[in-house]
Formats: structure tokens, C-alpha cells, sequence
């Protein structure tokens, strides 16, 4: 993968790029095309969707690459920032939080934290077959946990709700009149049968999408329409010209003229579609930088058109800067789905990832810190995050990586933090009594302080921990080996087992310590036994914790003392 560039850097790659004439135009560097990006995804000629979403249908258009006029590059640079920069995370309450939600929100919250600017947060739930309170009480859940906090929206209120779409409708219904008499909409008739049969008998695909039919009917066509008991949607009359903006992550971005179809903004039945409720937010919570997943750049020309108009009916006092983030793919090099399991951002929080630690990941999909740097805290991103340092390049999430990530924030943990942390996975599984670490016995409060030294520096996910203190926890004498444990003992484990019954029984209570322990043992079975340190501690090992790999043996045996110690040798012994 290219090593970071800086901005300046950018800039000069993006004045070699190229420009990609269709639905869209993307400026790119040749060496980072690939074949998964938006670049890739291009029409010849004047393409037109229909009422899919502009994500899908964009995804199945294909054509040619043709270089860039000087006239075409007159805009490359990023651009700059406003003073007071307003941001917002805005998510549907459609299932559950995903990663690439997250990172959403992440990057709009270090970019309101950076430039000392505001972190806005709303909830999209007008879609009433989708939408569920599971869902939204996910979301809260799940940026709480994070420590991802807002200084307007749900929860802390602010001038500009409610932030809540379902509770917005009065506000969509008087926007969307407005535009109406205004003539920036218009009333649309056609059902879907008779926009396929019109391009059909055209010679155009049948899926070519909506054709403009409607925009100059006559009083007398949309009496005749309502006669047969029709009710219109209404649609945003697109300008018959080229749409282009600055994005502050890909740079020049062009729409030719006539690539993007009117679109409706509402239903027939009346209900307010995205294309109309998300921009009037944006506009009137005043949202003047939209960062946003890639998936949503096929539909920005459809939003700076429908802001000039706000701006012309008062609505919107500015045009928002634009900046979308890149994919996030997973295995096979295919975008991650919200429905794989990698994507699940509580199944990584049941499995015992840290926020510092995920979140510290999440920031790695698509931006960095420094070109020789992964692990930062949230202060350092905050300090160093800039959006217009994000790669364009889509972001491949790496479970393995993010482990190891998650791993170097657990070991810079407080030792007392680690065990508050631990605790309630501790306790899911069984190994304590209570899911907090006040309510823990005095006996397991003393285990795991005198295990924590032994155990954070080893584990890479909090629910590792269960597995690597139980043992030390547990008064069993007799725990069942795992089975790879059981496959490393050998021929000699009984031998080895015998020797080591027979040291221990002779050590006072007194001097049963890490160190003497450690110093008995390496005389009797290495130096005297002739065993080498691998067989001769691996069946300890086994005795004593039932695993393969544990916490260092000698400390746990003082941690569990000689009676029980003896006991797990003798019970393994005599089920060999």
C-alpha cells in the first residue's frame, strides 16, 4: 500500500490524475485506481437511474477513461475549512451498529474535536418498515461505550431539533411545498410500468430509468391523472448542466449534465424521502462539512442542486463542504457487508476489545498519524486528525491487526483498570461471583490482583482473561486438560509427574514461593532428571491449569498454594 501523502503531495498527484466522464467524475492518481473503487464505476454518455438508490445502480455501470482538459482541473486543491466547522453523524436505526457506522462517526467527532467546532447528533428514522428503538437504543449504547460524545442532538438537546426525522414531518411537509410553488419540484404521475414500457418502445434498457416525462404537464394532464384517482410524488427538477464540487478527500468531482435523472423527494402517500429530509437537516442545523462513507457520493449532486434551491427559498444559508471517506473491504477484496461478522462492532466488544484499542483500529481505515506509527490514544488523534488527510484508497479491515492493536492498549491500562474491565467477562463465563469488582469475594479480589502482573501483559482481548485465571480462581483438584493440552503430554509425563509429587511434598508451607519453587523444580527434573525444561514443566503446566498456555507456572503455584497444587498433580497423574 502507498505511504501517506501529505496534502501538498495530494495535490500534485491529483493534477496528474485523471478524469472520469459519466454519472460521476473522480480524480485519482493511476497508481491507486482499483478496480473496487468508485473511479472504476463510470457510464458512457448521459446515463440515467431510476428510483434505486444511486449506490446500486452506480455499481453496475461501466464505460471509459478519457484524460483531463487543462479547463477541467481549474479547481484541484482541497478546500479549506470554515472557522466554525459544524459536523453531524446521522444514522438509521436499521440494525445493528456496524464498523463502518462507527468509523463514521469517529471521524466526524475528531473533526469537530480538532477545529474546536461542533459534533451534531440526529437520528434518519422515517422509514417505519427498517427503522426499529432495538436499533436506536444500539447506537446510543454503542457511542457511549466508545466515549464518542456530542454537543447537540438526542439526549443533550440543542437549538435546532427535534433530532429525531420521525418527529420532523410538519418541517419536510412545509419544505417540500415551498419547493413546489417555487418551481424547483414538480408533481410526477408516471408509475414505474409505464417509465419501463416508455423506455422500452425509446430503445433504451428497460431499467434506464426515469425520463423526464413528467416535468411539463399541462393542468389538464394532472386533472385527468387525479381523475383516475392517482396521487403524484414529487420530484426535484435537475438542471440541464455539469454539477461539480470540490470533495475535501478526493479533490475535483464532476456530474455531467444530464447523468442524473429528476428524483423524487416524496412518496405519493406523502411520506418525506433521504433525498429530502437529510439535506433540510443539514440546512437547518446549520451542517456546513458532511463527511460520509463513499457509498453516498452518487447521490451529492442530487444535494448540491437541492441546496441551491433551499438557498434561494432561505432554507440553507451556505452550500456544505463535501468530503467522502473510502470503502472499508473485508475478505476477498469485497466492500464489508454490515451483515458479516468482522462488521459487528458489539461481537468485537463480546469478544473483549477495548474502546481505546477498536477505536484506535477504526481511525487506521483510512487515515493515519504518522507513516511508521499504529497505536495513538484518542487525545493524539484529536490533536493530529485532519479529514483532508484521509486516503481515498479503500481501507481493508484486518481482524488480525486490530487484534494486535487492541492488545498494546490493554498492557498500557492501569493494573486496576484491567480488572474492572475484566470483571464482567469474568463473570459471563462463569469464573467469578458478581459482574463488578466491588462485588467480588475478598478471596477473588486477592486472586486476581496477584494474577493481573501475570496475565495483562499476555492477553490481546479481554475475553482472553477467563480462560487464563479460572484456573487460579477455581478450587477444583482435578481440571480436565484441553485437548491440545493433552496432545503435548508425552510418554515421560507420568515420570515427570511422580518427581514433582514427590519434591513438593517435602516443601514447608513457608518457603512455598515463585522463586523456590522454581529453583526445586529445575534441580529435581532438569539437572538431576536429565529432562529437558519443555516435558519436564509441560505436564505441570497441565496439572495445574489445565491449559497448554497459562500464566506463568511458578507464580501460579504460589497463587493456589501447595494442598490444591498437589491435588491437580495427583489427579492428573491418575488419569494418565
Amino acid at each position: 500500500m502507498p505511504g501517506r501523502l501529505s496534502r501538498h503531495a495530494r495535490h500534485a498527484a491529483l493534477r496528474d490524475g485523471i478524469v472520469v466522464c459519466a454519472s460521476y467524475a473522480r480524480l485519482l492518481p493511476p497508481a491507486t485506481r482499483t478496480p473496487t473503487s468508485i473511479a472504476s464505476q463510470v457510464a458512457i454518455g448521459p446515463s440515467v437511474v431510476g428510483e434505486r438508490s444511486m449506490a446500486a445502480a452506480t455499481s453496475e455501470l461501466r464505460g471509459t477513461i478519457g484524460p483531463m482538459t487543462q479547463a477541467e482541473n481549474a479547481h484541484d486543491d482541497i478546500p479549506e475549512m470554515p472557522r466554525d466547522v459544524r459536523v453531524r453523524f446521522c444514522p438509521s436505526p436499521t440494525g445493528t451498529p456496524h464498523v463502518g457506522m462507527i468509523r463514521t462517526a469517529l471521524f466526524n467527532w475528531a473533526e469537530a474535536r480538532h477545529t474546536h467546532g461542533t459534533f451534531v447528533f440526529r437520528i434518519e428514522d422515517t422509514d417505519a418498515h427498517r427503522d426499529s428503538e432495538e436499533s436506536y437504543d444500539q447506537i446510543l449504547d454503542a457511542l457511549h461505550w466508545l466515549g464518542i460524545d456530542w454537543d447537540e442532538g438526542l439526549e443533550v438537546g440543542g437549538p435546532d431539533g427535534p433530532y429525531r426525522q420521525s418527529e420532523r414531518s410538519e418541517i419536510y411537509a412545509d419544505v417540500a411545498k415551498r419547493l413546489l410553488e417555487a418551481g424547483y419540484a414538480y408533481e410526477s404521475y408516471s408509475t414505474s410500468e409505464e417509465i419501463e414500457a416508455r423506455n422500452v418502445a425509446a430503445g433504451r434498457p428497460k431499467a434506464f430509468g426515469y425520463d423526464g416525462y413528467d416535468r411539463d404537464l399541462s393542468d389538464e394532464q394532472k386533472a385527468a391523472f387525479r381523475a383516475e384517482g392517482r396521487k403524484p410524488a414529487l420530484r426535484v427538477r435537475m438542471p440541464d448542466e455539469d454539477v461539480a464540487f470540490d470533495d475535501l478527500i478526493r479533490g475535483r468531482i464532476e456530474f455531467k449534465a444530464g447523468s442524473v435523472p429528476d428524483y423524487v423527494i416524496v412518496r405519493p402517500n406523502g411520506d418525506p424521502l433521504y433525498t429530502l429530509t437529510n439535506p433540510v437537516d443539514d440546512a437547518m442545523m446549520r451542517i456546513n462539512v458532511v463527511l460520509r462513507g463513499e457509498d453516498l457520493l452518487s447521490s451529492t449532486p442530487r444535494q448540491i442542486v437541492l441546496y441551491r434551491y433551499l438557498m434561494k427559498l432561505g432554507v440553507a444559508k451556505e452550500m456544505p463542504l463535501f468530503g467522502h471517506m473510502p470503502y472499508v473491504m473485508g475478505k476477498g477484496k469485497k466492500k464489508l457487508s454490515k451483515r458479516d461478522p468482522e462488521s459487528n462492532l458489539f461481537l468485537h466488544r463480546d469478544h473483549g476489545f477495548i474502546r481505546e484499542g477498536l477505536l484506535n483500529y477504526l481511525a487506521l481505515l483510512g487515515w493515519s498519524i504518522a507513516p511508521d506509527r499504529d497505536v495513538f490514544s484518542m487525545e493524539e488523534m484529536v490533536e493530529h486528525f485532519d479529514v483532508r488527510d484521509v486516503k481515498a484508497n479503500p481501507a481493508h479491515f484486518d481482524i488480525d491487526k486490530a487484534i494486535s492493536i487492541n492488545a498494546e492498549h490493554i498492557r498500557m491500562l492501569e493494573p486496576q483498570d484491567f480488572l474492572n474491565r475484566s470483571v464482567p467477562y469474568l463473570h459471563r463465563d462463569g469464573v467469578v461471583s458478581a459482574d463488578s469488582w466491588d462485588a467480588l469475594t475478598d478471596r477473588e479480589r486477592e486472586v486476581l490482583q496477584a494474577a493481573a502482573p501475570l496475565v495483562q501483559p499476555r492477553v490481546r482481548l479481554l475475553g482472553e482473561v477467563s480462560g487464563m485465571v479460572a484456573s487460579l480462581l477455581s478450587g477444583e483438584e482435578y481440571i480436565e486438560p484441553a485437548p491440545d493440552a493433552r496432545k503435548q503430554l508425552k510418554d515421560s509425563a507420568a515420570d515427570v509427574l511422580d518427581r514433582t509429587i514427590a519434591a513438593l511434598e517435602g516443601v514447608d508451607d513457608a518457603a512455598w514461593s515463585t522463586d523456590s519453587l522454581h529453583e526445586l523444580l529445575d534441580r529435581v527434573l532438569v539437572e538431576e532428571g536429565g529432562i529437558k525444561p519443555r516435558l519436564a514443566f509441560g505436564p505441570i503446566r497441565v496439572a495445574v491449569s489445565g491449559r497448554r498456555v497459562s500464566p506463568p507456572l511458578f507464580e501460579s503455584m504460589a497463587i493456589i498454594g501447595k494442598p490444591l497444587t498437589l491435588a491437580r498433580l495427583r489427579g492428573l497423574r491418575a488419569h494418565l
